[in-house]
């Protein structure tokens, strides 16, 4: 099961509406156990994984046992539901680690194989399997995205100084690994405010991902995104959806949409954006996981609302910033957000940095 959680990676953030769902078929060739089959799901959301196993495995799933990370489907759509599809090919075992919310789901996969004479254990591995498929869960559950906080903090605890740009905070491994966990991210989310003022792209540059590129989502209450900046410029190559007031200017929203940006009416609060209501919005339209990266006014903003599932907490071991050429700027009562709300998960060092990563404590 450890093995398919993994295999399920793959795809992530590249499967559309559906999960990412990890399937291996293991069967014993007289000298025990050995993977006959794997699946995960393809692109777009089809193929599933179970099916994806089952062809590769042919006349070796008889009698075989499936590891699969999610209950598998039981609707019938234009194809048969994968836990058909299981018990036409003479699986004997399944294992399983999440169970399905899909109310066309929701027990009624496993009770399918059940009924066929199948073996079902399920729930192996859950707590690993459930924050792989966080996102899909997330929006079965509060109907909005799961919503990681990523945040690079100096060596005395800011986030970044006004009027100074981008300032390098971690070096290139972690760099890399945040580049990693944004091809896995159906969208990435800033602020105007970080647009301006450091001009990013906001794309995955890792080599042989580049393809991998989550949707860029600004926060622009008031379209001041400048036509000339490399989001803009590159709009047309990775979407880029920007979150305003619908009474925002609309030349300047013409003109966006010309450059190939599309525009989210989405409701304010004053001149700011409602992100309960952005988040909704995201998730009805097939975004499973957002990963917020904007500076301190966002990121205060997400976790004061409550709204953030995940936070990766990346130290750097320079630059000191107070006390230098410009404001420093830090999230105000971050200790106290983590101390109250969220439990740590890991921790990892990435040559000269370290990170932390934690999830929101289950109420």
């Amino acid at each position: 099961m450890a093995a398919a959680i993994r295999y399920s990676r793959r795809h992530l953030g590249i499967t559309g509406t559906n999960p990412s769902v990890a399937t291996l078929i293991v069967a014993d060739n007289g000298s025990g156990p050995v993977i006959v089959g794997r699946g995960v799901t393809a692109e777009g959301g089809r193929p599933h994984a179970e099916t994806q196993a089952l062809a590769e495995a042919g006349e070796l799933a008889k009698g075989a046992t499936a590891y699969v990370t999610l209950e598998p489907c039981a609707h019938h759509g234009r194809t048969p539901p994968c836990a058909e599809a299981l018990v036409t090919a003479g699986i004997t075992r399944v294992v399983a680690s999440t169970n399905d919310p899909d109310p066309r789901v929701a027990g009624r996969g496993y009770q399918l194989l059940r009924d066929a004479g199948l073996e079902v254990v399920s729930g192996v591995l859950q707590e690993q399997g459930d924050l792989e498929l966080a996102g899909y869960l997330s929006r079965s559950f509060l109907k909005r995205p799961e919503v990681m906080l990523k945040l690079a903090l100096s060596v005395d605890g800011y986030v970044g100084c006004v009027g100074r740009g981008q300032i390098a905070i971690t070096g290139a491994v972690s760099i890399a690994q945040v580049h990693m966990r944004r091809a896995q991210t159906d969208a990435i989310m800033v602020g105007v405010g970080t647009v301006i003022a450091d001009d990013p792209v906001l794309n995955c540059r890792l080599p042989g991902l580049q393809d991998r590129s989550p949707v860029r989502v600004i926060l622009d209450s008031d379209l001041r995104m400048p036509l000339t900046s490399k989001l803009v410029r590159s709009a047309r190559q990775v979407p880029l959806w920007i979150a305003a007031n619908n009474d925002a200017d609309p030349v300047k929203r013409a003109q966006l949409i010309e450059a190939g940006c599309r525009i989210l009416a989405t409701e304010c609060e004053g001149d700011k954006i409602a992100l309960p209501e952005l988040l909704d919005d995201l998730a009805a339209q097939g975004i499973a996981t957002v990963m917020v990266e904007g500076g301190a006014v966002v990121a205060q903003a997400f976790l004061a609302q409550g709204l953030v599932d995940r936070l990766m907490l990346f130290d750097g071991p320079n630059p000191i910033l107070s006390g230098g050429d410009g404001q420093a700027l830090a999230v105000e009562g971050l200790r106290a957000f983590v101390a109250a709300d969220f439990v740590k998960t890991g921790e990892m060092n990435f040559a000269t940095d370290r990170m932390r990563e934690y999830k929101r404590k289950l109420s």
